[in-house]
């Protein structure tokens, strides 16, 4: 090929920038990647009904995601970075994703916007495939600061929040319960702060999914704060734990899920009562909703709570579609009323 003289110039000056760029860049580092996600919206909780109360809890809506990309979905935990808009969250397939949710002129969601991934990497900067080793299932957030428990290779750690690059942990955290106590596949779910006012705090609070105690109890720990220890879920009717948060009256709130061959898939939500989450105490409480697949559910795994800006109480929900075409991703919020 012949180049003419200033041709010639810009295609060396544009081949020297590009090896600059390549040069400057970390080898193996893990990029931003914008995702494309079309929502088709929930109306109904009920499949079939119009009913919007369950409980103490309204349904406002919800949104059945889909995307191209082959990334998108295993949705395990999520947090709003600003109330009921922006947000972050980790899939348990070793991804970070981040997000808005847009809303209509009646505050109910209709789609998402600006959807990201970004994979893990590990202390040199290069992306974990293993998924043993990043198989994140909880997430707090707070002061710029990430926290999430990892299960299979059960840890507790933190990252700053960063949503243009992601970097490895800065810190891991004591967990206390023993680790010979967590199960493989049954650590923690639940990574929370406590109240920034109560007993604990805003210390941290981690809860295990079914890692269970000899009484059949699940294991769960208060790991920061004044008054640390270990401390148990009351587990009944075969639900196990996938997500939680305290409610700003200092209760928690558990999301949980059930699936038998007899009775198939189900979610509840049960608020346990926050002078019961004390070292050495077995923590309960009632359940607030229930729902199987004759409502609009999914494996749920991700719950956040927010105060809306006409000061209504929310929960936000999001499920975890295990990359199978059998199964769905979805977001649902409700209003908790308190009355």
């Amino acid at each position: 090929m012949i180049f003419s003289g200033g041709g010639f110039r810009r295609t060396l000056f544009a081949a020297i920038a590009l090896l600059a760029g390549m040069a400057s860049a970390p080898a193996g580092s893990a990029p931003v990647e914008p995702v494309a996600v079309s929502a088709r919206p929930i109306t109904e909780f009920h499949i079939g009904r119009a009913d919007k109360q369950f409980g103490p809890l309204e349904f406002v809506g919800g949104l059945e995601m889909t995307s191209p990309s082959r990334d998108f979905g295993a949705l395990s935990a999520f947090r709003f970075l600003k109330a009921g808009s922006e947000f972050i969250g980790v899939a348990d397939t070793g991804y970070w994703f981040f997000g808005t949710v847009a809303r209509d002129a009646d505050r109910r969601p209709v789609g998402i916007q600006n959807f990201r991934m970004q994979q893990m990497v590990d202390q040199s900067g290069q992306p974990i495939d293993e998924k043993w080793e990043v198989d994140a299932e909880g997430l707090a957030v707070k002061d710029g600061i990430a926290t999430v428990g990892f299960e299979r290779n059960h840890r507790v750690a933190q990252f700053r929040i960063d949503p243009q690059d992601m970097k490895a942990p800065f810190r891991q955290l004591d967990f206390l319960v023993p680790a010979r106590e967590l199960r493989q596949n049954r650590g923690f779910e639940t990574v929370t702060h406590a109240n920034a006012n109560g007993q604990h705090q805003g210390g941290l609070v981690v809860v295990s999914e079914k890692s269970l105690d000899k009484s059949g109890n699940i294991y769960a720990a208060i790991i920061g704060g004044p008054r640390k220890g270990v401390f148990t879920v009351k587990r009944n009717d075969d639900f196990d734990i996938t997500d939680g948060a305290f409610l700003p009256d200092g209760d928690l709130l558990l999301l949980e899920r059930s699936f038998t061959m007899a009775g198939g898939l189900k979610m509840r939500l049960r608020r346990i009562y926050g002078e019961s989450v004390e070292k050495g105490a077995v923590a309960d409480g009632p359940v607030l909703l229930q729902a199987d697949m004759g409502y609009q559910i999914d494996n749920m795994e991700g719950l956040d709570v927010w105060t809306r800006d006409d000061g209504a109480l929310m929960v936000s929900l999001v499920s975890d579609d295990n990359h199978s075409i059998l199964q769905r991703n979805l977001y649902l919020e409700f209003i908790l009323h308190q009355d």
